[in-house]
């Protein structure tokens, strides 16, 4: 049965194998760069797994550390996995044991794919989830473990690297938008994103944009549902 999840699991994850291989190398060679090596890469890859957060640590291990700003960054970059946790509340309630490893794993990437990704016939959807979370987590283990080896060992100009993770959000995003008809909860998003954006600056906005697409989300979703229950016989 676990094979069988596995087997199905694994296609579905092969682009995020792509990205997080270079996302993870560059998290490696940055973090090689402020003199912390392939233990500690291993270590905050599979404990920290925060993506982008990871890349804030970087940040915050080369300065001065000041424990009040570290929290309310971390609330600010992590923010949206509050509101992602929300809309997968049903399907993780079939995880059991699995539950606070689906709920630790949850990232960008992954929780896109546990959206749309659909088990196929004849296999269990517990460990089809399961394995899509932890192929992700393996391939960014794997590539924050070769980059740091490579930061090591080689000496390169790594200038613009970190803009990999930008550009996996722009693909999952374009891939989301080219898969579904319906398109007004993405441009619902990046209009209240921007709205927030102009009213509360680049250094607030994550919450406040959070918060809005939350809501204006479940204003969509009662008012569909009103809909769909009206126009029943």
């Amino acid at each position: 049965m676990r094979r069988k999840a596995l087997r199905a699991a694994l296609p579905l994850t092969i682009p995020v194998l792509m990205g997080y291989l270079f996302l993870g190398i560059a998290f490696g060679v940055l973090l090689s760069r402020i003199g912390y090596h392939v233990g500690w890469a291993f270590l905050m890859s599979v404990f920290i797994y925060a993506g982008a957060m990871q890349f804030v640590v970087i940040e915050l291990l080369a300065s001065p550390f000041g424990l009040f700003n570290a929290l309310l960054l971390t609330l600010t970059v992590n923010a949206r996995h509050l509101f992602y946790g929300f809309s997968l509340l049903e399907k993780f309630s079939i995880s059991g044991k699995l539950k606070p490893y689906m709920i630790f794993s949850l990232t960008d990437e992954t929780y896109s794919l546990l959206c749309v990704a659909e088990s196929p016939q004849g296999v269990n959807r517990k460990w089809f989830r399961f394995f899509i979370a932890a192929l992700n987590h393996l391939y960014w283990v794997l590539g924050s473990l070769l980059g740091n080896v490579a930061g090591t060992l080689l000496d390169f100009d790594y200038t613009g690297i970190e803009f990999a993770m930008t550009a996996l959000f722009i693909v999952i995003f374009i891939e989301q938008w080219e898969s579904t008809k319906k398109h007004l909860p993405a441009l619902l998003g990046l209009g209240l994103s921007l709205l927030c954006l102009l009213l509360f600056g680049s250094e607030n906005f994550v919450i406040f944009s959070m918060i809005a697409i939350f809501f204006s989300l479940a204003i969509l979703y009662r008012r569909n549902s009103r809909v769909e229950r009206e126009a029943e016989p």
